[in-house]
């Protein structure tokens, strides 16, 4: 039987964001003092450290030191981060809009699809938006109608693991790290925006904030 310890490296070297929504257990064993260095030298073994974000309340795995390989991976991954920012930035925005609020969504922020769907349905501003996000590579919906367009988004949302759907009875979503990791992506490329993609990633890296 896998230790918790072993169980949180699978999930960093998985690619996963470790918060107190996605894995509340994985989070407390990374926020037990202690806990973090004895995971660090089964992360060194294949190129990774532990990095945080959101002031230490989110944790995933970023390369320790870059290589050619690395470097390609990370122009790689760089460029498909980037290609997804549009959509997720204006569904956001969209979202803070329908709920009327001046507060953006952050980890923990519970998403009711039902009243969204509803504000959407009766504001045809909201529902062109929201047909024009639903397009988007990154969500892929055919529907024409909102109900087919906002569970094709909140579902591939889900999948990305930027939320999480607690009870499957029920229509809410919470929020997840991964949302405060995209906010640091935004600053960071609005940072570095003169820079060559590769030279953000790079530099991303060695600040050990992103990737």
């Amino acid at each position: 039987m896998i230790t918790e310890q072993g169980r949180v490296v699978e999930l960093l070297l998985s690619g996963s964001f470790i918060c107190q929504v996605s894995d509340e257990e994985a989070w407390r064993f990374l926020k037990t003092s202690g806990n973090a260095e004895k995971i660090e030298p089964h992360l060194t073994l294949l190129n990774r450290t532990l990095a945080t974000c959101a002031e230490g309340d989110v944790f995933f795995a970023a390369y320790q030191t870059l290589g050619n390989s690395e470097r390609k991976v990370l122009a790689g991954q760089f460029q498909e981060i980037s290609s997804h920012l549009l959509p997720l930035v204006e569904w956001l925005v969209l979202v803070q809009q329908a709920n009327g609020s001046d507060v953006p969504i952050t980890q923990g922020s519970a998403i009711r699809l039902n009243e969204l769907q509803s504000v959407i349905e009766d504001t045809p501003a909201f529902a062109e938006q929201l047909e024009k996000i639903s397009r988007y590579r990154l969500f892929g919906s055919t529907s024409v109608a909102v109900d087919g367009q906002i569970k094709q988004v909140f579902k591939r949302l889900t999948d990305l693991g930027y939320l999480l759907k607690p009870n499957p009875e029920k229509q809410i979503f919470i929020a997840t790290g991964k949302i405060e990791y995209l906010y640091d992506v935004l600053k960071f490329i609005d940072e570095t925006e003169a820079l060559s993609l590769s030279e953000q990633a790079e530099n991303a890296v060695q600040q050990g904030r992103l990737l």
